[in-house]
Formats: structure tokens, sequence, C-alpha cells
């Protein structure tokens, strides 16, 4: 089994600090075997409401947790809107008895719960499938081809791996959309997300998608927000200022998953992905999201003026803006938009991320960096080195 340390090391600092803990994520991602990890499947303060007798236990949750002590684990809490009240009431409790870690996939009533019920009681983590500070060496194309869910990435091989996210996305829409509380149509979203691969890295082009599917651009923009909240897609938002120049306005789109890209666009190994119109995309989608995952910026961006200089990522890190360009080439070169970009955005710093193994110099801000090189520094001294 994989160590997931980071997570589990995440969650017991926050439970010492708050009555409550959110572990949100995608399905299949791993929150439960987290979770189990914590306290094992079967112990009586282990609630998976995927059970139904357990889910019919939750519908009196008051009487369900009162006498609890210690940690409670409660999975799937999204299925009972009704439990979130009785968590605000238990954990205001003298000397908090019992602490509670919540596990779910996102959902429009489990994030409204959870910020109305729980405002200043709870601490919401983050969970995604694998990254590659959890991997060995040589993890780094495998994970690119297969993504991140772990039996995605520890399957036998890739016609496993392949079928295996087949299932996932048939599943995800024929059931897992409803049971989160979207009421979609699954045929129409299934040709929206397919459809939305081919803008992967590129600008969102709502009334283009919605002209193309036949329906209005407010439901285009509907099915991208459930995507969004349920962690497939990633809606990066353009840095805005007054530059005195036309900023562009428009967020870009991105997979989260790059195994879940490469099946929506029918790409089925890592041979045909060398061949394919979209593999600078994907290595983009895919060094971002690992970028991303380890630098735990406060805030990202990207940024593109009209006339044509643009920036990949924008990152805002300890009082640092950090640039990142991704160039899917053995040698980059500085260009006149990175120097741009460093003096629009007062850069202290330009990463241009390739696929190679040597770090150089371009300039005094600007470095040449493989992403390992942007990856690993978590596991030493912390961001940024």
């Amino acid at each position: 089994m994989i160590s997931r340390k980071h997570y589990s090391d995440r969650v017991k600092k926050a439970l010492g600090r708050n009555p409550v803990v959110a572990l949100l994520g995608p399905r299949q991602c791993g929150k439960t075997t987290l979770a189990r990890q914590m306290i094992p499947a079967g112990h009586p303060q282990y609630f998976d409401l995927e059970d139904p007798v357990v889910d019919r236990l939750m519908e009196n949750p008051m009487t369900a947790l009162q006498g609890l002590r210690g940690l409670v684990v409660i999975d799937e809490a999204q299925r009972q809107p009704g439990l979130f009240p009785v968590l605000r009431v238990l954990a205001d409790r003298y000397k908090q008895p019992a602490t509670f870690l919540i596990l779910g996939s996102a959902s429009p009533e489990l994030s409204r719960q959870a910020a109305e019920s729980l405002a200043g009681r709870v601490e919401i983590i983050e969970m995604r499938g694998f990254d590659l500070n959890e991997l060995p060496a040589g993890a780094q194309e495998p994970l690119w081809v297969r993504g991140g869910f772990p039996r995605s990435y520890l399957a036998a091989d890739e016609e496993s791996s392949v079928a295996w996210r087949k299932n996932f996305i048939r599943t995800f829409l024929e059931r897992d959309l409803a049971a989160l509380g979207f009421g979609l149509s699954p045929a129409l979203m299934g040709r929206f997300w397919t459809m939305l691969a081919h803008y992967h890295a590129q600008l969102w082009n709502g009334s283009e998608i919605a002209a193309s599917l036949g329906i209005a651009p407010n439901t285009a923009r509907a099915y991208l927000d459930a995507l969004e909240q349920t962690y497939m897609i990633r809606r990066l938002l353009p840095w805005q200022a007054n530059l005195g120049k036309r900023l562009v306005k428009t967020p870009k789109i991105y997979f989260r998953d790059s195994g879940l890209f490469h099946t929506l666009c029918g790409i089925p190994s890592a041979a045909e992905l060398q061949t394919n119109p979209k593999l600078g995309a994907s290595w983009e989608g895919f060094a971002l999201e690992e970028i991303i995952q380890a630098q735990q910026p406060d805030q990202t961006w990207f940024y593109a003026v009209h006339s044509g200089s643009e920036l990949d990522l924008m990152m805002e890190i300890n009082g640092k803006r950090i640039g990142v360009e991704f160039k899917r080439a053995d040698a980059p070169t500085a260009t006149r938009s990175m120097h741009l970009a460093i003096t629009d955005l007062g850069l202290n710093e330009l990463w241009v991320v390739y696929p190679g193994t040597r770090v150089y110099a371009l300039d005094d801000r600007i470095k040449v960096r493989p992403l390992a090189d942007c990856i690993h520094p978590r596991k030493t001294s912390g961001r940024l080195k």
C-alpha cells in the first residue's frame, strides 16, 4: 500500500485544533482508505452512510453520536444533510469530548451545510488522487498517462487501467451526479464532458459549447459548475489589474486528472499519447496540477493580454509572486512574453517547466526547471525551494 502520510498528518493536525474536520475530494480518490487507517471499518465509531443500516441509524444523529468520545468518522456525510446542525451542537460542548472527521464528495448541499452550520468549527482538507510526492522515482510517466486515482494508477496493465477509468466515468454520470444532488441529464453531461476535453488548457467558451450541444449558455455554465464542484475540472481565473492593457477576462479550463482526460479523448496508451495532437495540452495540465499540489499556493491565476503576451500560471506564496510557463521542449529559451510578464506582474521568479532533467538559468529571474525539481522540495524544507 502506498503511504499517504502527507494527508494523514494534515488530518491529525487539523483535528488537534478543530472539533470537526471535513476531508473532501472526488469519489475513489482514497478518502475512505485513509480514514480506515485511523479507525478501522466495523469500529463502532466509524459510520459509513452508504450502509443502509447505518444510514437509517443516522436519521437520528443526536441519539447516535452524543454519547461517543474520541474520534468519530462519518463517511459519505452528504447523504444526511440533517447531520450538520447536530454536529454544530456537539462541537460546542464543554471540553469537546469527541472530534468528528467527516468524509464526502462535494455536493451543493454538503458545501452549503458545512458553510452555514459549521462556520468557525470546521477545517476543510481537499484530497486528490496520487501525486508525485507520494510515489517512488520513475512514477512520472505512468502517473501522467493513467492519472492519480489509486485503482487506475495501480492497475495491473494499461488495458485494466483504461477499463477502470471508463467504468468510473459511466458510474459518475449515471449514479454519482444524481446522488450528489445534481439534477443533470447523464447523456447530455457525457457529451458536454467529452466536448470539454477539447478545451483542456484553453479558454472557456460557453457560448460555442452551448451552440454545439443545442443548449442555453446558462445550462452549459451549470454543467461546468457541477464538474468543478465534484473536483473533475479546475477553472483557473485570469489575473485582473489596471495595467493599461486589454486583459483576457475568460477563465481557462483544466481537467484535474490526466487519466480521465486521456480516456475522454480516446487516448488508450502512452505510445498513442506521444503522437496525439493533445500531447502538449495534456502535459501542461498534468504539470500544473502537480505544482499546485506540491506548492500549495495562497492564490493562483493565469495572465493573458489580447495582444498576445501571456503566462500559464501565476502563484502567490508567502507574499512572493512566482510565474510558471509550461514548455514541452528539449531546451526551452526565454521569450519576449516572459520578460513582459515579469515586468507587468512584478514576479520574483519565473519557472520554465519542461520534461527534461537539467536545471539552468535563462536570466536573473528566469530558470528552466524539470517538473520533479518543482515538486520534491516539499519533502525537505518546504515550498519555493
